[in-house]
């Protein structure tokens, strides 16, 4: 009986092991490593798997929530160092684009043009990062901005709570033109009164995964598909513990394993401690491509 329950522990550590196929959840991230007793949303991993970037507000960083990377050696994640870039402000939402040459992130740090600004680090040969570059007042504002996630096409899809929208945070998506963002417009069809945050692209952005507070206090991910040019209704995502009482949030495919997702929540178990990431099964997109 001590050497399953050895196993099992040990099992709980590996990135990649399914523990709850029949609910396409996968397990927890990292055992120790990325989920630990403090707080941890938002995973990216790079397209060759090597390294993960996230949020925390474990001790060791600049302060306030900062980010992580760890890097995997003999398939578990090792090393985990916070980033150069981090500030004594906060640092969360990392997204490393599909070319891997930059990484997108929010934060409240100095110089910015108030509360939460995107900002984007280039992304060395060697994985080092430049320095952090404000995205301008075509995308931040005098409020607050955050989530940024880019579609093939180069859409930039964030969350903000500037005016405009339908109340609260709301989606808002904005096209690649020259070297930033143009036409920045809500995301008819997802937005409600309620918040709308930490959403991401699915099926190449023919899908929106969002993370929407609710009447009980806690936050669940749903997913909305592109259907004859407007987002359809939203759907619950399939997960144990994406409840009306949970936190749940910050779903980004896996950019080395697309038919997975890594998102944020509170399982009952396997548990580091606060919010830990999770591995699932990436949902089916069948939408169409007229919401581009």
């Amino acid at each position: 009986m001590r050497t399953r329950r050895l196993l099992l522990a040990l099992s709980l550590s590996l990135p990649f092991t399914p523990i709850a196929s029949a609910l396409s959840e996968f397990g927890i991230e990292g055992m120790g490593i990325v989920s630990t007793g403090a707080d941890e949303i938002r995973a990216t991993l790079s397209g060759d798997g090597q390294r993960i970037i996230w949020a925390s507000t474990r001790p060791g960083g600049a302060g306030g929530w900062d980010l992580w990377q760890a890097r995997l050696q003999d398939k578990r994640w090792t090393d985990p160092q916070p980033l150069a870039l981090n500030s004594s402000a906060d640092e969360l939402d990392p997204f490393l684009s599909n070319d891997g040459h930059w990484l997108y992130f929010a934060s409240n740090r100095k110089g910015g043009h108030g509360g939460l600004d995107l900002y984007r680090a280039a992304v060395a040969a060697d994985g080092s990062l430049g320095a952090p570059q404000n995205l301008g007042p075509a995308i931040n504002t005098r409020q607050d901005e955050r989530s940024p996630a880019l579609a093939d096409d180069g859409r930039l899809l964030f969350a903000s709570n500037r005016g405009g929208g339908s109340g609260g945070w709301d989606l808002w998506q904005a096209r690649a033109g020259g070297e930033g963002f143009t036409a920045v417009a809500a995301l008819a069809g997802i937005n409600t009164p309620a918040d709308e945050v930490d959403a991401s692209w699915l099926g190449g952005g023919r899908g929106v995964v969002v993370a929407r507070s609710n009447a009980q206090g806690g936050t669940q991910l749903w997913l909305s598909q592109c259907r004859q040019g407007q987002w359809a209704q939203p759907y619950l995502l399939d997960l144990s513990f994406n409840t009306a009482d949970s936190d749940t949030r910050g779903a980004l495919i896996d950019a080395n394993k697309p038919g997975e997702l890594v998102l944020s929540g509170k399982a009952r178990a396997p548990r580091a401690g606060g919010m830990d990431l999770y591995r699932m099964k990436a949902p089916v997109v069948d939408g169409d491509d007229s919401c581009r």
